[in-house]
């Protein structure tokens, strides 16, 4: 379990092919309240993996051909910035929102936008996560927990403040590349309860329940 507060930004020693994945190793601070061990649990752009190997300011982690298919991971190379946090323990702050470390899709940067000191980035809207993505909502996008500010057809907007923006490899973001989006948990529950009896939720069944 995650919050989407990104807390430090790694840098991408090699990506080496094995059996169909890859072994990725990462650059991480050397001086960490929480140092990284075997095992843990590390979101990596948003997608959780887990570290099998730790070196002296780096981690190195394995990644399936699942997550490769389904994330931006599969597009790293040595150089290249991404957004890393650790997983939570009971009784941390839970201060950005319920993040999963499961990618549901990629999506694409179409416009940055300066408004002032801060930024808007719009992207492309799949047609199958539309329905979870709403404005006000939450979503992690590369692992960041973000607010949808807008909801346009095929596209939403999600405004960034200055800190996030130089704290997270949202900096580097160019129009045209992918970045790793989950969509809010809450929403997938809501669905797959109303999945059971689509039509049972309705202007005239919460009058009867008395919301209304």
């Amino acid at each position: 379990m995650f919050t989407g507060l990104i807390r430090e930004l790694g840098r991408v020693v090699s990506v080496a092919s094995m059996a169909g994945g890859v072994r990725l190793e990462v650059s991480v601070e050397t001086r960490r309240e929480r140092p990284l061990q075997v095992g843990d649990s590390v979101a990596v752009n948003g997608a959780c993996l887990t570290v099998v190997e730790v070196g002296p300011g780096r981690v190195v982690m394995e990644v399936s051909p699942e997550t490769l298919a389904k994330t931006n991971l599969g597009g790293l190379k040595p150089g290249g910035v991404v957004n890393l946090e650790q997983a939570l323990r009971v009784g941390d702050a839970l201060d950005g929102h319920l993040v999963l470390g499961h990618v549901d899709g990629t999506v694409t940067l179409l416009e940055v936008r300066r408004e002032g000191e801060f930024y808007l980035f719009r992207f492309s809207l799949p047609s199958h996560l539309a329905p979870y993505v709403a404005e006000k909502g939450s979503v992690a996008l590369d692992g960041i927990s973000l607010t949808v500010s807008r909801v346009e057809g095929d596209s939403f907007t999600v405004a960034v403040i200055p800190h996030t923006y130089t704290h997270t490899n949202l900096q580097f973001r160019r129009t045209g590349e992918k970045v790793n989006l989950e969509v809010d948990v809450i929403a997938r529950y809501v669905e797959r309860l109303l999945g059971r009896d689509r039509g049972a939720l309705s202007v005239d069944t919460l009058k009867r329940a008395g919301f209304l």
